[in-house]
């Protein structure tokens, strides 16, 4: 992490986590997807994004990012230059899209960061929109 960097671990943080389930070949999912990464690169609040193909089943992709809070996140699938993006990627896959709040987080051989504060449910997919 750089100083410029929002730590993923403030209080408000949380994790958007979007299944998606390609109904076309990958390589146009994953050039649409990049598009629409761009534009979600220049929201406010967006800290950091990872799309993953599955191992095994390359139809199958998982996006994770972490959003500096939730009013961010909103922000950001409710802005009217995204509904573009959504429909595109809706044309081309199916998505199960869910907000998380971080619970306990650990790195490879240290002990586990005590739990982020106590937050009001989010909902899972209910408000949670289309956002990467």
């Amino acid at each position: 992490m750089t100083d410029h960097e929002p730590d993923a671990r403030e209080a408000g943080a949380v994790t958007f986590v979007n299944t998606f389930t390609v109904h076309a070949e990958p390589e146009v999912f994953e050039e649409e997807f990049a598009r629409t990464s761009a534009f979600m690169a220049r929201q406010p609040g967006l800290i950091r994004h990872t799309l993953s193909r599955h191992a095994e089943r390359p139809g199958q992709y998982v996006n994770v990012a972490e959003w500096r809070d939730v009013a961010s996140f909103r922000a950001a699938v409710s802005h009217a230059d995204f509904q573009p993006h959504a429909g595109a990627l809706r044309a081309l896959a199916e998505s199960r899209p869910e907000l998380y709040l971080a619970r306990l987080r650990r790195d490879g051989g240290a002990a586990p960061e005590d739990p982020a504060p106590e937050s009001p449910a989010l909902g899972g997919a209910a408000g949670a929109g289309d956002g990467i």
